[in-house]
């Protein structure tokens, strides 16, 4: 067995099929089957059960809890040579969600590459609580997420505040609301947000967290039954359809910022919406043996990234 031996057999486990994980080693589905084939007879026992999906056997079991250790240990030995050599090369792995990385990744890339012009970093947008399992399993090297509770071997440091809030283009709200418009706005404002009921609305899905928060806040209005006129699981395409007055929409504030210019941003009617809408972002890391500068360097890029992105006008 060597190096390969174990990634290759750590990925089937976790694909429990053979095309899925050949795909994801960038290998042949021959080439992968023979490797595997190599260690049962090394090892003098089976490692899979051969049905759909693939299933461990006790001994794959075993091994795999040590293929685990292994890969732990290899990735912490290669990054500290790339720190004792200073020859930082090879690939970072980051997860972020797609709303906050097209906030924050251009200009912390931008700022990283020029510090590490030889690490590639391998992006993965997905839900919070998918890259809470990703990180967790090792499939990636760092998050910037919300952590609402601490996970097992992962290292937490705070990032900055995120905050939820109610937005909708005035002219569209002007027209829903008419002649109460004032009223409605000094009830939102003092947070009655029982007019939405009237509202049209464009709302995140269940799993994101402007979704979450929004439909929290319709829950402790009374609205049962809110008008809503579309949904999605990109913060960008809901902000979007707010400035054309589809409807009004929760989003964070930081988020809007980034992405509207100021003329923009001030077509928007913007309403707070309470303690609850505030959370904490979050880097998450696995805690290593040794923890790799590189990952330490990348969270530094992004601190500064988001502080310079806050002074712009």
């Amino acid at each position: 067995m060597n190096f390969s031996s174990m990634e290759y057999f750590s990925a089937l486990a976790r694909e429990r099929n053979f095309t899925k994980a050949a795909e994801r080693l960038h290998i042949t589905q021959q080439s992968l089957s023979s490797h595997i084939a190599g260690m049962e007879k090394e090892l003098g026992c089976r490692l899979f059960v051969r049905h759909v999906p693939l299933e461990l056997t006790y001994a794959g079991e075993v091994l795999l809890r040590y293929a685990e250790d292994f890969q732990k240990a290899h990735t912490a030995m290669r990054h500290e040579f790339c720190d004792i050599s200073q020859n930082q090369m090879g690939r970072l792995r980051v997860g972020i969600a797609a709303t906050r990385g097209r906030m924050l990744l251009p200009d912390t890339l931008s700022l990283f590459q020029a510090q590490y012009p030889n690490i590639c970093v391998d992006l993965t947008e997905a839900s919070n609580e998918a890259l809470h399992q990703k990180l967790t399993e090792g499939e990636i090297d760092l998050a910037m997420a919300d952590f609402p509770a601490a996970l097992p071997d992962i290292g937490l440091r705070d990032f900055y505040r995120e905050e939820v809030m109610l937005m909708a283009e005035k002219s569209f709200f002007a027209s829903i609301y008419a002649d109460d418009a004032e009223n409605v706005r000094c009830k939102l404002q003092a947070g009655d947000f029982s007019p939405l009921a009237d509202c049209p609305l464009v709302l995140g899905g269940t799993e994101d967290i402007d979704g979450r928060i929004g439909r929290n806040v319709l829950k402790r209005a009374g609205v049962e039954r809110p008008k809503v006129r579309a949904s999605s699981h990109n913060a960008g395409t809901l902000l979007a359809l707010c400035m054309h007055g589809v409807g009004a929409c929760f989003c964070p504030k930081n988020f809007a910022w980034a992405m509207l210019d100021k003329k923009q941003f001030q077509t928007l009617e913007i309403f707070r919406l309470g303690k609850d809408a505030r959370y904490q972002i979050r880097f998450g890391y696995q805690e290593r043996t040794y923890q790799w500068s590189v990952v330490e360097a990348f969270m530094e890029c992004a601190r500064n990234a988001y502080a310079d992105g806050r002074k712009r006008p």
